[in-house]
């Protein structure tokens, strides 16, 4: 039995783990991979790339890596300067130097800003990369950690400000705490220098949920003064991931469910809330919608609701966010943005489409201050393309007095990111494959600057779950693969929400399969067209994206030349029993459960794989964590094990650091990509 693998720091597991590191790495050690590696380091850590500042009080903030700070440092600069790359940014925390100083590998997460004291934030600090979250408190105004201030144990936990105090802590300290999932479950009034577990529990989410967590909105620090201006807490419980209760409270720790539906995205702020419909239980799936607040204490009513985007096919509303006064959100029309603005304050207000700049494919906006009650309605709206370098320009949507502006709105550039690779004679174009069942699937193909009709050297890229939309997005590391002659796709297959809700639906539970038919439709898609041959196309993606990557291997192996699958879900039998998989139930099914179990057999790729003498497999790389606790490396520790004693030759490569998502010091995250563009360079580009 290969079960042994599930046991972290067992002699077996690290001399398995040891063992095939030493074989992949004498593989894929070339001079080639070191000049990669070298190649893109020097990307994540260039000073002339494009900031995109938050405000906090008379100061703008970034986070920067650089060759000396390769674990990065939070840096701060006057708000009336341009936050460009030459000017005087000043360092506020070292995150290197703190790293040294307590011993640990700590990567840093981001802050949460007081509303109360904007100099004052918690620091999100993971360990080594994995779930498990630690805040420090900190003063930004003394560069110093807070003596005596909020130091939270690592677990999964969620944090927010109640006021300049208390924050409402969620973590998963201990059994009570979680979640089956293993996330936190209780929300806590935590004063500093008081222990999690003695604290006031202000909210509880049910032990089958996914998880909950919570915010603060305080009409009165955002200049809104009235007598129903009081403090609103809003609490969280995800029951399932897409599926959520919203609930409101008073300071005195009233709560009441909004009576909407579960399965929805949103957005609130002390006056709407801004909703995406994934289901037709009120609205029809695909609608976004705003629905005005009641007096505290009240159900809003659905007389209050207006439907700013209708759904209709091949359309999507993916980003959203509610600001003091607007409403800001984008629309996708078969993959092309558009970008509207609502004032929030005037009843009979239309929304304001924004004209955008020619060649933006993709556009994200995030608000200018770091928290919603800080400042003014401003927003850094960032557009790029595959093959367009990001340019962030500025929305400003309020007056010197925190008022909505009335005349028309229009971006103004502010800074574009300097190009990481000479797209030149490179070609981004929107094509279509058809999948099994008939069903149109869209994908984007960028070509090098010259190739040879049939033999063009492919990497497929696909995620396909969970509701999570690719969009096209400026990226070095990809340029690099494609200044070397290699062409990138990036499959928009069911699964995910490219195309609104109804693109994710049909493929939950015993659907899965027609995302794995979408995926290799392209695949064949790009032979029929005469672009490739199977043999020059490799398939990559990660987490759910490592499955559909092991689904390519072990039920499509004639279609593709190579296969990189990245801390992958392979066994579809055991996946539950680790805790964070548990949430993953109401995408893929029950293993527990007769029917579902038959059905995720079917294809789980490590009950799937033929002996080599009845079956040839392309090359394949596999790669994970240790300290991955979302997805446990025994998937990929047994599928390669698996491969082996059916015959087969996998490489292997399990990292030390970096978690599920891969974070680690700008080396480390540069030498595991170009690790994988060397097992590309000797499979489907060698030749």
């Amino acid at each position: 039995m290969d079960l042994f693998l599930e046991k972290d720091g067992d002699p077996q597991t690290l001399a398995f783990v040891a063992a095939r590191n030493t074989r992949s790495e004498e593989a894929l050690t070339t001079p080639e991979m070191e000049a990669d590696a070298a190649a893109l380091q020097a990307m994540m850590e260039r000073q002339d790339r494009l900031i995109v500042p938050a405000r906090r009080g008379d100061w703008l903030f970034d986070f920067n890596r650089s060759r000396d700070n390769p674990l990065g440092v939070l840096r701060r600069l006057p708000a009336e300067l341009a936050p460009s790359a030459d000017a005087p940014w000043e360092t506020v925390f070292d995150v290197d130097a703190f790293c040294a100083r307590e011993g640990k590998r700590w990567i840093f997460g981001g802050c949460v800003t007081c509303p109360f004291e904007p100099t004052r934030v918690l620091f999100r600090l993971s360990d080594g990369g994995s779930d498990l979250t630690r805040f420090l408190e900190f003063d930004l105004e003394t560069k110093q950690v807070v003596d005596g201030g909020f130091d939270t144990p690592a677990v999964r936990a969620q944090a927010t400000w109640l006021s300049g105090d208390e924050i409402a802590y969620f973590g998963s300290i201990d059994a009570f705490s979680a979640t089956e999932s293993g996330w936190p479950r209780v929300g806590r009034r935590l004063r500093r220098g008081q222990s999690p577990a003695e604290a006031e529990i202000l909210f509880e989410a049910a032990p089958s949920d996914v998880t909950a967590y919570g915010f603060v909105i305080d009409p009165k620090l955002g200049g809104h003064d009235g007598p129903d201006t009081q403090q609103i807490r809003v609490f969280m419980a995800n029951h399932e991931i897409g599926k959520l209760s919203l609930h409101v409270g008073d300071a005195k720790g009233f709560a009441r469910r909004l009576p909407l539906p579960q399965e929805i995205g949103f957005d609130i702020n002390h006056s709407h809330v801004l909703w995406l419909a994934k289901n037709d239980e009120q609205v029809a799936s695909g609608s976004l919608v705003l629905q005005a607040l009641t007096p505290f204490g009240e159900e809003p009513l659905a007389s209050r609701r207006r439907i700013l985007v209708e759904p209709a096919p091949g359309r999507a509303a993916h980003h959203f966010t509610l600001l003091r006064h607007w409403a800001v959100y984008s629309v996708d029309e078969n993959l092309s943005p558009s970008l509207y603005a609502l004032d929030l304050t005037r009843e009979d207000a239309e929304p304001q489409r924004i004209v955008l700049p020619d060649g933006i494919e993709a556009l994200y906006f995030t608000p200018l201050y770091a928290d919603l009650h800080l400042g003014d309605d401003t927003l850094s709206v960032i557009g790029s393309g595959f093959l367009v370098p990001p340019t962030r320009y500025t929305l400003s949507l309020s007056d010197q007095y925190r008022r909505p502006v009335t005349h028309t709105l229009a971006l103004k550039p502010q800074e574009t990111s300097p190009a990481y690779f000479d797209a030149d004679g490179m070609t981004s174009q929107l094509l279509e494959a058809t999948s099994a069942d008939g069903t149109k699937v869209p994908y984007h193909l960028v070509l090098p600057k010259a190739w040879r009709m049939g033999e063009l050297p492919v990497l497929i890229y696909g995620y396909g779950g969970f509701a999570a939309s690719l969009a096209p997005h400026y990226s070095g590391t990809t340029g690099r693969f494609v200044e070397q002659g290699g062409a990138y796709v990036q499959a928009y297959i069911r699964g995910g929400a490219e195309l609104g809700p109804q693109w994710h639906s049909p493929v939950k539970r015993h659907g899965r399969h027609k995302a794995y038919e979408d995926f290799v439709a392209i695949a064949r898609d790009l032979v029929k067209r005469g672009y490739s041959k199977p043999s020059r196309i490799a398939c990559t993606g990660a987490s759910n994206g490592g499955l559909l990557t092991g689904v390519m291997l072990t039920r499509y192996p004639d279609d593709f030349g190579a296969v990189w699958c990245r801390v992958p879900v392979l066994d579809m039998t055991r996946f539950h029993l680790f805790p964070a998989g548990r949430a993953w139930m109401d995408e893929y099914g029950n293993p527990d459960d007769e029917a579902d179990r038959a059905y995720l057999l079917s294809y789980s790729p490590l009950h799937q794989i033929a002996q080599a003498s009845d079956k040839t497999y392309p090359p394949v790389y596999i790669e994970s964590s240790t300290n991955d606790d979302r997805v446990h490396p025994s998937h990929a520790r047994r599928f390669a094990l698996r491969l082996e004693e059916a015959g087969h030759t996998p490489l292997f490569h399990e990292f030390g650091s970096g978690g599920h998502g891969g974070a680690g010091n700008s080396g480390e995250m540069a030498r595991r990509t170009a690790l994988g563009y060397s097992f590309l360079r000797q499979t489907i580009m060698k030749g």
